[in-house]
């Protein structure tokens, strides 16, 4: 028997007990040759003592272990003497003397401490990750996932879903993301992908008649990596029948309220239910499409006043139909010079071409682009903004899009500056009325989300399609996106017509998406659906800054897996034998 009990069950209620631990050494201390040492398994720590009068063999073998050994001893459960008992540790009022011990397993010393949450390098900790996962933190983090997870299946269970589990190796229909192709050995030349997602599988669900669907699945895109993406990544997908996007919405706030109340109830929900708003409302106020509602710092729109103005920057802008945009800082006249040039670099990271500025101080306005405005737009400009003597109001003109998304960086940037953000806070919105369209690089009209989202008004389509709204949604924690989804097209004709907008002749889509075409001719039910992001919901709920904390083993920031040594190269004969032929490039 290697343990009767785990690192984190003794207690003053099993003392003068024998029994069995296993585990590895946490940390070992030598106190004038009576050796204490704390034993770490999952569940916690115990410490453990010798006696080298007594048991002589047992203490003679723990005087020549190290961290990271893994031990089982034989020993007798004891009270702490007085004053040395760990009110932080779960098994701090016991120790237990060993009377027998042995060594399972050595360690070599590991490249960093295990048994501290020091600062060690993410390559590093990435390589050895099988050490780095026995760290406190990391364990944490990992079981904290597996407790939500089960949280949603047990709800989702609960209230009428299904988990049903769909494939890994799909047909290609490329929506937008690179995809991962995988050759098939018994049909040259030919390939299966793995799924970006089950979007297409869960609406042949529903047209199968199951009402409520949900999986938590793995999904694969072969795109450049940030913080909060990974090649692979788990997503709770989930649709349901005969609903409108309010159904949907309203099951998973439920589960969103319930998870946090769980799992985080030191935070304080800023409001229930949930505040909606339409893309346009969050882009016009935040200048983002996943607003952080934790602070206010709103945006204004000053087009109207910037067209009528001598500054030719501004006015050709809003003749062009661009947007000229304004943000005022309370107190921000103190900005030094440096710091307002840190902003106009954040603005121009995100597309702006520069960020102009107007300093209230004592009655007087301050800034090189003053004297192109006459005292009127000036004070209708101040009004618009609400600002006041002490504030800073910087100013954006650009495309919508990059005006907004420019200055709603420069926002953030901001907030952090003034740590007007607040920490122990969630705010949740909801997002909706998204554009249907946008053009692409090439000047062609490509889906936001996908090609299988609903119009809200059908007859856009064919009058002005580049003005269709689309009925989806996204729920937004914190200014990130945790879940997006929307009520899919159920009908032929509607969804025939949207492939014809993306330039999707009627033979491609039928090779592309003969599928779910076919399946709408058989009845499909109106439904809708979503899918979270859960590594990006547990890295919130677990304050990390990045998904790679959260996952067991993750790839790193560009893609490879450090610990595996993946991607690596094949054995001529398999690839040979897959029908491929791999093309070297040259070196640059």
């Amino acid at each position: 028997m290697y343990r009767s009990h785990t690192c984190n069950e003794l207690s003053g209620k099993n003392v003068d007990e024998e029994v069995v631990l296993s585990g590895w050494v946490h940390r070992r201390r030598d106190h004038g040759g009576v050796i204490f040492i704390d034993l770490r398994d999952q569940y916690g720590l115990t410490q453990i003592v010798s006696d080298p009068v007594d048991f002589a063999q047992a203490h003679n073998l723990m005087d020549n272990v190290r961290s990271e050994y893994v031990l089982k001893i034989k020993g007798k459960v004891r009270n702490r003497p007085d004053g040395q008992t760990n009110k932080n540790l779960a098994t701090g009022a016991v120790e237990v003397l060993v009377l027998e011990a042995e060594i399972l397993n050595q360690s070599k010393v590991p490249p960093f401490e295990v048994d501290q949450d020091k600062e060690v390098s993410e390559e590093l900790r990435l390589t050895y990750r099988y050490l780095d996962l026995r760290r406190g933190r990391m364990r944490g983090n990992i079981i904290l996932r597996h407790r939500v997870m089960k949280f949603i299946r047990d709800f989702l269970t609960d209230n009428g879903f299904l988990e049903i589990e769909t494939p890994i190796l799909v047909k290609g229909t490329p929506e937008g993301s690179r995809e991962y192709l995988v050759p098939s050995r018994l049909y040259p030349e030919n390939f299966y992908v793995l799924p970006q997602s089950p979007q297409q599988l869960k609406q042949l669900l529903m047209v199968s008649g199951f009402d409520k669907y949900f999986q938590i699945a793995r999904c694969f895109r072969d795109e450049d990596q940030r913080g909060d993406r990974q090649p692979e990544f788990s997503q709770l997908d989930l649709e349901m029948s005969f609903v409108e996007e309010e159904d949907v919405m309203k099951v998973n706030e439920e589960l969103l309220l319930k998870i946090v109340k769980e799992f985080a109830p030191q935070k304080k929900i800023l409001e229930e239910p949930f505040p909606v708003l339409t893309y346009n409302e969050a882009m016009n106020s935040y200048g983002s499409d996943s607003p952080d509602l934790r602070f206010d710092l709103p945006l204004s729109d000053i087009t109207d006043i910037a067209s009528e103005c001598d500054f030719k920057v501004f006015r050709g802008v809003a003749d062009d139909g661009g947007v000229v945009k304004a943000l005022c800082v309370e107190g921000g006249a103190k900005f030094t010079r440096k710091e307002i040039d840190e902003f106009e670099e954040t603005a121009k990271i995100f597309g702006a071409k520069g960020l102009a500025y107007i300093v209230l101080e004592n009655d007087e306005l301050k800034s090189p682009i003053v004297k192109f405005f006459k005292k009127e737009e000036l004070d209708r400009i101040i009004d618009r903004c609400q600002a006041k003597t002490g504030d800073i109001i910087f100013l954006c003109a650009d495309k919508f899009e990059t005006a907004c998304d420019s200055l709603g960086h420069v926002r953030i940037s901001i907030a952090k500056k003034l740590d007007l953000i607040d920490e122990n806070s969630f705010a949740f919105c909801w997002v909706k009325d998204f554009p249907m369209f946008e053009y692409d690089d090439d000047k062609n009209l490509s889906a936001v989300h996908h090609p299988f989202t609903a119009p809200k008004n059908p007859e856009d389509l064919e009058k002005d399609p580049e003005k269709a709204l689309a009925i989806a949604y996204d729920v937004v924690l914190n200014g990130v996106e945790v879940g997006g989804g929307s009520i899919r097209i159920h009908n032929e004709k509607i969804q025939e017509k949207v492939f014809d907008i993306l330039n999707i002749s009627k033979e491609d889509a039928q090779r592309r998406f003969g599928h779910i075409l076919r399946a709408f001719q058989y009845g499909a039910p109106p439904h809708g659906g979503i899918a979270w992001g859960l590594d990006r919901l547990v890295m919130i709920l677990a304050n990390e800054p990045n998904i790679r904390e959260v996952i067991a083993f993750p790839k790193d920031q560009k893609a490879r897996d450090l610990m595996l040594g993946a991607p690596s190269e094949m054995p001529s004969e398999q690839v040979e034998e897959l029908h491929i032929k791999c093309i070297k490039k040259d070196k640059q």
